[in-house]
């Protein structure tokens, strides 16, 4: 049964939260993590960031918007074309479109 306000109150009282803070950072230091979060990053998303652009700078360079850009990049969208093709380097030979924006 949830506690009632009173009750939280007097149990935060007795609280306390710089030590339990404190303690929890030096778990986190040791590694008695409780639950880690593994976030995939798409290809799409690894080139643009391996490559050193922000999704603006790597969305202008494909000529689409940067909500295109983000909708592929978190897989709601897939593109076609000529954007497509363009992504496939990006992905194999990131150094070409780097090679490509120096010029």
């Amino acid at each position: 049964m949830p506690l009632n306000e009173k009750e939280l109150l007097e149990r935060d009282a007795k609280r306390n939260i710089d030590e339990e803070l404190l303690q929890a950072v030096r778990d986190l230091k040791a590694g008695k993590v409780g639950r880690v979060t593994k976030v995939e990053v798409s290809p799409l998303a690894a080139s643009r960031l391996r490559i050193g652009l922000s999704q603006s700078e790597f969305a202008k360079l494909l000529g689409v918007s940067l909500r295109t850009l983000q909708e592929w990049e978190q897989g709601r969208r897939a593109p076609s074309g000529a954007a497509k093709s363009l992504i496939t380097i990006a992905i194999k030979k990131p150094d070409v479109l780097k090679e490509l924006l120096a010029a």
